[in-house]
C-alpha cells in the first residue's frame, strides 16, 4: 500500500514537471511571437517547477529503499576478524599438497602411443 502510494506521489510529481517545462517553452514561444526580449519565466512557472522537483525527489527516495552508509567502517564494525578474513574466491581445493598425502594415487594418462 505504502509504496503505491509513492509511486503515485513520484508520478504526480514528475508529471507537473513537465507540464512546467512545457508551460516554460510554451511561454518562450509567446514571447517570440510578440517579439518580447526575454527576461524571467513567470513566477508560478517557476514554483511549480521546485514543488514539482521536491515531490519526485521525496517519492523517489522513499521507493528506493534504505540506504547504505557511505562510512565503509559502519558496516565492517559488526562484522568479526574471521568473517572479514573469509574469501571464497582465494579457496584452492586442487594444488601439489595433495601429492604428499600418503593416501594420494596419482592418475597416468596415456596418450594413445604404447
Amino acid at each position: 500500500m505504502a509504496s503505491s502510494y509513492y509511486r503515485a506521489i513520484t508520478f504526480l510529481g514528475l508529471f507537473s514537471l513537465l507540464h512546467a517545462a512545457y508551460s516554460a517553452a510554451q511561454h518562450r514561444s509567446y514571447l517570440r511571437i510578440t517579439g518580447q526580449e526575454f527576461t524571467s519565466l513567470p513566477s508560478d512557472i517557476i514554483i511549480q517547477g521546485i514543488i514539482s522537483l521536491f515531490l519526485t525527489m521525496y517519492g523517489v527516495i522513499h521507493i528506493a529503499g534504505e540506504f547504505k552508509e557511505i562510512r565503509a567502517t559502519v558496516e565492517l564494525e559488526s562484522r568479526t576478524w574471521e568473517t572479514q578474513k573469509n574469501l571464497p574466491s582465494f579457496y584452492i581445493f586442487n594444488h601439489r599438497g595433495k601429492a604428499l598425502s600418503p593416501t594420494y594415487m596419482p592418475e597416468y594418462r596415456s596418450n594413445g602411443s604404447s
